[in-house]
């Protein structure tokens, strides 16, 4: 009751506000609200024309949209920013650094604060026209690195093995359960991906600032950045203030004191204007309009057994959502938003067939955020456009299986026998309590090379590519956006603020509606009381039903493996990748 009286206090309190004053300039991002993907289920103040509250969430497009429109806003001079607060993936900070390059392209003013710096915060901020770093801060700029887990060894004396069934020799999931350390293909696709990711990262700080690329990776080898005197030395920030002097900065500069007297318009009032206005847009061409599908997260055939705090996409019901959005006259062209590793090859193919139909119909213009890998690509391959980040992950065209073999472990470890008595000599195959012997090894990977081949038909003629090409870049490779764009396997480097206005052009409309789906259930008080449901009730699956075994939520695909009763045939990145 008192969380109900808490969030009652706070929406009203934020109703109240005043407008966008004409007096304020200067618009403040403080990066203390999360960046999402996709706005969740449940509470929400989106019937409050607000984005967030309290420890709530903002999603990257709403952001980015402020951005670009804040570019634009007469009664917005100057952006002031607190990078090191940022909760985002490394394409969120992309996208959210164009935005800013295009706001400060158009001759307005970033002034960037930090207490810390790590490689994504500096990369943010070092767009900015006057970078200051807290004197008394600690920082770690050390490049970008990615650590995998090898569990063999672990298994071996577990007495557990797991049979891996695959089509691709990059295609690494899997190995965490059958070697001990990389693979010479694993080590070289992962040992280039991260190089061009730095690449990346380092060429747009350095085309920010007074020093070359070069430069700037030798400081980091080196460990040069030492302390915050040395960041200043070397010229990546341009003031050592403490936030007392930041304070006495803009009111020298705003001609105004105390501090309160400037004109600062916080970042939640100024998303409301901005949804206000694209409302008051939206209702003028209802008749017109291009639709945001947000397919993010694993990739499922059944909410059964999912964590449901963690994103999923069910295969049948984004299926669905996107034959709704395709029988909607009112809607002319599409943005299918992809951030998943991948998943089930049966839900991504329930998927991209649907977007098949929906492309006969209308333009869909993909959009690429952290991931686009696997399953993910399978769905979207096909798309008359796409665009990707620099640090997009994408490709991974490739698929696997497991099967696990416990039998051992159960009889040695806890002292359990068990018996069979079958009708037909496979009959206990999927069982997971023994090996499988050479035909049923052979019998899998048949069907692992049909769903491959299947593959990279939908790539060769999604992209109109030689099949040959497409197996040459596949074998399960991961690709980085940057190097993405250079084989083909996507059209353009661009944020999804981009990606609408292609789309929109494509349709041939210059004034658009703009509507999003799946559609977010809105908060209502009566939902707190409510029991929760099944994600999609309507779905059954006897291949996903997963209850996690000995290995945590950093594989979050590994459950359904050891659980299934019949092959579980996947298209998917081998972890949840993240760069420190």
């Amino acid at each position: 009751m008192k969380r109900i009286i808490v969030l009652l206090v706070s929406a009203v309190m934020l109703m109240s506000q005043p407008a966008l004053s004409a007096t304020g300039k200067i618009l403040k991002i403080d990066f203390k609200t999360p960046v999402v993907e996709r706005e969740s289920d449940g509470f929400s103040l989106s019937s409050f024309s607000l984005s967030s509250i309290g420890n709530g969430s903002i999603t990257l497009y709403e952001l980015v949209r402020a951005i670009y429109k804040a570019a634009e806003d007469e009664s917005v001079s100057m952006i002031y920013m607190t990078p090191s607060n940022l909760s985002a993936g490394m394409s969120h900070a992309e996208e959210i650094r164009a935005a800013l390059e295009s706001f400060r392209s158009s001759g307005k003013e970033i002034v960037a604060y930090c207490d810390n710096l790590s490689n994504v915060s500096y990369y943010l901020a070092s767009v900015a026209n006057k970078v200051i770093l807290n004197p008394a801060s600690e920082n770690y700029l050390m490049g970008l690195g990615s650590q995998q887990y090898f569990l063999k060894d672990a298994l071996d004396a577990l007495g557990v093995e797991v049979q891996l069934i695959r089509h691709g020799k990059y295609k690494s999931a899997g190995e965490m359960f059958t070697r001990n350390d990389f693979s010479p293909e694993n080590y070289e696709q992962y040992r280039v991906m991260i190089t061009s990711l730095w690449n990346g990262m380092c060429d747009e700080i350095a085309s920010s600032r007074n020093f070359t690329s070069d430069q700037f990776k030798g400081w980091i080898d080196d460990l040069s950045l030492v302390n915050p005197a040395a960041f200043k030395e070397k010229g990546l920030v341009d003031e050592l203030w403490y936030i007392d002097q930041v304070e006495d900065y803009f009111c020298e500069k705003e001609g105004k004191t105390p501090i309160k007297l400037v004109g600062f318009v916080p970042l939640k009032r100024y998303l409301a204007k901005v949804a206000k206005a694209q409302r008051k847009i939206n209702r003028k061409n209802k008749k017109s309009a291009v639709a945001v599908i947000y397919a993010n997260g694993e990739i499922v055939t059944s909410s059964s057994g999912i964590n449901t705090s963690s994103d999923v996409i069910i295969g049948k019901k984004l299926a669905s959502v996107i034959a709704k959005v395709r029988k909607d006259d009112n809607i002319k062209a599409v943005v299918f938003r992809v951030n998943s590793p991948g998943g089930s090859v049966t839900a991504s193919e329930l998927i991209k067939r649907e977007i098949d139909l929906l492309k006969a119909s209308k333009p869909v213009v993909a959009s690429y955020g952290d991931y686009a890998a696997s399953g993910g690509y399978w769905i979207s391959a096909g798309c008359n456009r796409i665009f990707c980040d620099k640090t997009t992950l994408t490709g991974s065209i490739g698929c696997f299986s497991m099967v696990p073999n416990l039998g051992d472990a159960i009889r040695k470890k806890l002292r359990v026998n068990f018996g069979v008595v079958s009708s037909s000599k496979h009959s206990d195959m999927m069982s997971g309590m023994r090996h499988l012997d050479e035909s049923e090894t052979a019998f899998l990977q048949t069907q692992i090379e049909e769903i491959y081949d299947n593959f990279t038909t939908i790539v060769s003629e999604g992209r109109s590519m030689d099949k040959d090409r497409v197996d040459e870049i596949g074998q399960g490779r991961v690709w980085a956006g940057t190097d993405a764009l250079g084989i083909g396997l996507v059209d353009e480097i661009g944020d999804l603020y981009q990606a609408i206005k292609c789309a929109a052009e494509t349709a041939e409309l210059s004034d658009y509606a703009l509507v999003e789906y799946p559609e977010v259930t809105p908060f209502s008080f009566m939902s707190l009381f409510s029991q929760p449901q099944d994600l999609d009730e309507t779905v059954t699956s006897d291949s996903e039903s997963a209850v996690s075994i000995m290995l945590d939520t950093k594989f979050p695909f590994v459950s359904a493996m050891f659980e299934s009763k019949s092959p579980v045939m996947m298209a998917r990145l081998p972890y949840t990748i993240s760069f420190n």
